[in-house]
């Protein structure tokens, strides 16, 4: 066995294979509150890289009837979260910031693809972007995150 694969410190990765088993299908019901809201539908998820598409709802637009920055920001979150929650780390991390830049209007029905990467990990904190794209391959929005690591101790999910 490689010990670079998997440090001796980390339980082996069954998260990414609980994740994958979600492919094609919505993800709802032991996800966050938030993350059933949202109702995306994941499309993949590999060791520092996930995506999920989104439909736009009217309960997700500001008064101009667009996708809602706040929701732009949510999706972001809560995608480079679920991603780092993939990498199988002990604890859990939260974010430090999210900084985001929103670059084209959504309308409701459109359905979006939301992508995120970790750029750099390191013990206590890891570096994350996202972006969110409509069917036309126009950028919607796009974020930079640092995620710190928390005292929280993540269950090891069971192989049932």
């Amino acid at each position: 066995m490689d010990p670079q694969a998997n440090p001796p410190y980390l339980p082996p990765n069954s998260r990414i294979e609980l994740l994958l088993q979600l492919k094609g299908k919505h993800m709802v019901g032991d996800f966050s509150p938030v993350a059933n809201w949202l109702n995306g539908k994941l499309i993949d998820v590999s060791e520092g890289a996930m995506e999920i598409e989104y439909a736009v709802r009217e309960d997700m637009c500001n008064p101009m009837g667009t996708l809602h920055g706040g929701i732009a920001s949510t999706i972001l979150d809560d995608i480079v979260g679920t991603m780092v929650y993939a990498l199988g780390r002990e604890f859990a991390f939260t974010s430090v910031n999210l900084n985001c830049d929103f670059l084209n209007p959504a309308l409701p029905g459109e359905v979006l693809t939301a992508k995120s990467q970790v750029i750099r990990t390191g013990k206590n904190i890891i570096h994350v972007e996202g972006q969110i794209y409509k069917a036309d391959g126009r950028i919607v929005a796009k974020c930079t995150s640092n995620m710190i690591q928390t005292s929280f101790k993540i269950p090891v999910p069971s192989a049932d």
